[in-house]
């Protein structure tokens, strides 16, 4: 399954960004939230072990909810100081860094059409694994941007862009409004330069540009209001669907404001 092989690629090049961190740089502030580098691999940690509970069966996945919900509701801060504790941010990081190669097999040698227990309705084992590289390139964004490094993703990165095209519906709904008819077409340069498109053509509803910069703003990592060159939005449904744009689940987010998410040195 090419999408568990897409996913320890993603896990790769974020393990070969952190590699030579100190501790000290763990506790490091970030753009996201002000959560440092620490808690974000905290998050993306915990949500492994999810995702290959999942896998594993009903039981196990039953088994890690009854552990974690009674927290959850507190909010992923409070989640994560409950589950890890005191454990140093440099060992978690070791852990989750031993982790993902098994999960990505673990995924591999799996029915992709399969269905898994999730938080919210089941999806198949290649959504899931798809699900995770998403959240590790979107929360990874974080990291590159504080440590002032410039990324270079590949064009696994159609997964992430395909999951900010089809919950198009979705960041309307999560905001108390019906989607526009019809979906915007769109047309993204992938890192290759190679073109992806998606939906009909239309001249006069559409979305053109950077693939990466199209998948920034789905994920919330930056404001389309900073993507004027590399983005370019036509029409009032296309610019509407990516000031709310939400490709994640839960309760509606308010995307970064313009001009406050940036690599370090930009």
């Amino acid at each position: 399954m090419q999408a568990a092989h897409d996913f320890r690629e993603e896990c790769d090049a974020i393990n070969a960004l952190l590699s030579s961190l100190s501790d000290a740089d763990f506790n490091r502030e970030t753009g996201f939230k002000s959560w440092t580098i620490g808690e974000v691999i905290e998050h993306l940690h915990l949500f492994n072990i999810a995702a290959d509970a999942s896998l594993a069966g009903t039981t196990a996945f039953t088994e890690f909810c009854a552990r974690i919900l009674p927290d959850m509701a507190k909010g992923h801060r409070a989640l994560q100081r409950a589950w890890f504790g005191k454990t140093p941010a440099s060992e978690t990081y070791q852990a989750w860094q031993a982790l993902y190669p098994d999960m990505a097999d673990h995924f591999a040698s799996a029915d992709p059409d399969a269905r898994v227990r999730w938080f919210g309705p089941d999806m198949s084992v290649r959504s899931c694994i798809i699900a995770r590289q998403m959240e590790h390139w979107a929360h990874a964004q974080a990291i590159y941007d504080v440590l002032g490094v410039t990324r270079n993703t590949g064009d696994r990165l159609k997964n992430v862009a395909h999951i900010g095209v089809t919950t198009y519906s979705w960041s309307f709904r999560v905001n108390g409004l019906e989607p526009p008819k019809p979906k915007p077409y769109i047309r993204l340069t992938a890192p290759s330069g190679t073109i992806w498109e998606w939906n009909d053509m239309q001249a006069d509803n559409r979305i053109d540009g950077s693939a990466e910069s199209f998948c920034q703003v789905v994920t919330q990592c930056r404001n389309i209001g900073d993507m004027d060159i590399d983005l370019t939005t036509v029409g009032d449904t296309a610019e509407q669907w990516m000031r709310i744009a939400q490709c994640f689940a839960g309760p509606p987010e308010t995307p970064p404001n313009v001009g406050t998410r940036r690599r370090a040195d930009a």
